[in-house]
């Protein structure tokens, strides 16, 4: 007989090996034991293990489990960089070899390498500060040759070209950098996207190849413009105690609120004649940002004393 279908919401009762409690106990301790094998195999620069890198900032650590890591005397990363877990750093072609005085790959401060990236620099290979990879990067310096149509092309001798990546970079998942790209300061580069040559600053590029699709200039700022607004930040002085009771305030107590920062404005202002705009203009800046609708930033202390 085909099993019944179970009604939305209905407890299903479980019928794996494990819902024994020697199965919870069990799956307890590998989870536990995992935890302390990545914690242990993770390399900083207080415990490279067996890794020699010709710097390692203070702060910066490589998860574990590592993907490939040679030539480390010629890998150089920044203070406070994370690097995802089998994300492979090489420098060379090979392992063991002499690559003379020069760093091959510099990674700068507070980077981040995401899952399964790959940086593979057989020559210089310059990542700049505060650059973001998401999962599955891959930045090369090297590309194979196709000049002898006879030959087997893995077996040609390959091509190589430095590649920088300026500082404040976006990249995104599965982006590949290829040998000779220089890409400027502040770049996005789109999931998938498959970058060569130069990008300059303040540029988003997407596509196979990719191409620039909008850009900022002191002169014209965004063209083609953003479509949506910039987010908001959080005004300095709040607490966390006050916008967790943000989330508590119904409509009623927004507008009240609204209003008090209004009369405060125009009380402030109106000998000039020069009215601010309304706490709830403000509130609504805030959109999404701010739970129950937002609330002006001078108002939020009365969150404490009014309840």
């Amino acid at each position: 007989m085909a099993p019944v279908p179970a009604e939305y919401r209905e407890v299903v009762p479980k019928q794996n090996t494990f819902s024994s409690w020697r199965g919870r106990l069990a799956q307890r301790a590998v989870h536990g034991a995992w935890a302390w094998v990545q914690r242990t195999g993770s390399v900083t620069a207080e415990r490279p293990g067996r890794l020699r890198f010709g710097s390692l900032g203070t702060g910066t650590r490589l998860a574990f489990p590592l993907g490939t890591v040679f030539g480390e005397p010629w890998i150089h990363l920044g203070a406070h960089c994370i690097v995802g877990e089998q994300v492979t750093l090489t420098a060379g072609l090979m392992p063991d070899l002499d690559l003379g005085p020069d760093p091959i790959l510099r990674i700068g401060d507070g980077v981040v390498l995401g899952r399964g990236s790959h940086v593979i620099a057989d020559t210089t290979v310059t990542i700049g500060s505060d650059c973001y990879f998401g999962p599955y990067v891959y930045v090369t310096s090297t590309n194979h040759s196709y000049d002898d149509p006879h030959q087997p092309i893995g077996k040609q001798w390959p091509r190589m070209e430095p590649v920088e990546i300026g500082s404040g970079c976006w990249i995104g998942t599965g982006a590949v950098i290829l040998p000779g790209a220089r890409i400027g300061r502040n770049v996005v580069v789109a999931a998938g996207a498959v970058v060569r040559g130069e990008v300059p600053d303040h540029a988003v590029v997407a596509g196979a190849p990719a191409k620039v699709v909008r850009r900022w200039t002191p002169a014209d700022g965004w063209q083609p413009p953003l479509r949506t607004p910039a987010p908001v930040p959080i005004p300095d002085g709040v607490t966390p105690e006050q916008l967790v009771a943000l989330s508590d305030l119904d409509d009623a107590t927004v507008a009240r609120l609204a209003e008090l920062d209004e009369d405060e404005s125009e009380n402030e202002n109106g000998a000039e004649g020069q009215v601010e705009e309304g706490a709830g203009t403000r509130a609504r800046s805030l959109g999404p940002a701010a739970p129950g609708g937002g609330v002006p930033a001078t108002r939020l202390a009365a969150l404490d004393s009014d309840g």
